[in-house]
């Protein structure tokens, strides 16, 4: 009983650090941020993190795989899973003239998975869906005018906290939903100011977009048995397009330094309009080949159609279609062993290749990654410590664009406990 208790604490603790985390800004330093939502997160996490990502077909008994509930239905039902993460991104940003480097770490997700019977469980959880955080400076000479600056800045983040469930209604075939709620606020500032005519008026621009509503996801998967201890999963996910309620403040001036003072001369204001942002239709497909305590072989396809989203009515030139490729496998040595520990580690390698939803310059920002991972046994329980690095590249330097080749550090932590046993003696 005190274990149990002990769990409840450590469990509600993370949960408490969990929202600090995410009522503040989620950083990021990415340039690429200033458009759209900002920065998207992946759909995966945990384990997956060292395999490319592929999860759509994964299927595990002590495992939350929050990217297709349908895998819910597969939770020992005597257990009881807790997981959550954060991870260090390095980031080096080069263009054709500079290039500079960054570092942002964050807290990244928690959640906690119970069986609701013997065909059924349920989770629940937070997430970050995206980040704005970027700082630009850009100083152009214009004929005839001189020297013009210009700045733009933002900030914020947009969470998603989810309830989801998954049901084994055959034992070949499982479905499940997650309904989950987008929360969080997004800031810009663009400035512009001419530098060698100080008396010449300038212009500044606040924005401000908050975002909250509900939306669902919808996941199935089907086992073929191929042997006794090997089997093959198809997995897929439906996410509708959804429109989300969002507040728009809009703050337009003239602004003019003088006297070591600055005038200021609304051009509009707008606090807190009511309005809608659609997000776009989402599908995924995974394949999952698992050979029990000793392989397992994903692989991903998702597209979202992010051509169809709409800000306050209008659609946004710099967002495409978002298309997304990983594969991905895990392998143990030997999951029993009772002499090796190196033996019982889990060794996790992928690949993936996303086209992202940003378009810039006519030019699709495409990123290419390969991530290794371990997953370290915590004595003889089944609890784990999930560690992976990812190195990649996204965008370009042509067409005077930008070049991101990043390194991101994750530590995930999976707790597992049996919590769900009648005992016969106290």
């Amino acid at each position: 009983m005190l274990k149990k208790l002990r769990g409840i604490f450590i469990s509600g603790l993370f949960v408490l650090i969990g929202l600090t985390s995410f009522a503040q800004n989620n950083n990021t330093s990415s340039p690429f941020s200033r458009f759209g939502l900002g920065d998207l997160h992946p759909y995966s996490y945990g384990r997956f993190a060292g395999m490319g990502g592929a999860s759509l077909g994964s299927r595990h008994q002590v495992q939350i795989n929050s990217s297709n509930p349908a895998s819910y239905a597969a939770i020992d039902s005597l257990s009881f899973i807790f997981e959550f993460g954060a991870d260090g991104r390095i980031s080096e940003y080069k263009s054709a003239n500079s290039k500079y480097t960054t570092n942002d770490f964050n807290f990244r997700y928690f959640s906690f998975s119970f069986p609701i019977n013997r065909w059924a469980a349920a989770t629940v959880g937070i997430t970050p869906y995206a980040d704005k955080g970027y700082e630009v400076y850009v100083e152009e000479d214009m004929p005839g005018i001189g020297r013009v600056g210009k700045s733009y800045f933002g900030t914020g983040t947009i969470s998603k906290a989810y309830l989801g469930a998954g049901f084994n209604l055959t034992e070949a075939l499982s479905v499940g939903a997650n309904v989950y709620y987008l929360f969080g606020t997004l800031n810009q500032n663009n400035s512009i100011y001419f530098i060698d005519d100080p008396e010449q008026y300038g212009f500044n621009e606040t924005e401000q977009s908050r975002l909250r509503d509900f939306a669902y996801l919808l996941g199935a998967q089907y086992d073929i048995n191929l042997k006794p201890d090997e089997y093959l999963t198809i997995g897929a996910t439906f996410e509708k397009k959804a429109k989300f309620t969002a507040f728009h403040s809009l703050t337009q001036d003239k602004i003019l330094n003088y006297g070591g003072g600055i005038l200021s001369d609304s051009i509009k204001h707008i606090q807190d309009e009511a309005g809608k942002i659609q997000l776009p239709t989402s599908v995924g497909i995974g394949l999952s080949y698992t050979k029990l305590n000793k392989l397992e072989v994903n692989a991903d396809y998702y597209r979202s159609q992010w051509s169809e989203a709409k800000f306050y009515g209008s659609t946004i030139p710099e967002l495409t279609n978002q298309t997304r490729y990983s594969v991905g496998a895990e392998y143990i040595p030997e999951a029993t062993s009772i002499r090796s520990y190196l033996k019982r580690i889990r060794y996790r390698a992928g690949l993936h290749l996303d086209k992202s939803y940003l378009k810039i310059n006519n030019q699709q920002l495409n990123e290419t990654g390969m991530s290794f991972g371990i997953g370290l046994p915590v004595g003889r329980s089944k609890s784990t410590i999930n560690l992976a690095v990812e190195l990649g590249r996204r965008g370009t330097v042509k067409d005077n664009l930008i070049r991101e080749n990043y390194t991101k550090i994750s530590l995930y932590l999976k707790l597992y406990d049996r919590w769900f046993i009648q005992r016969k003696f106290d």
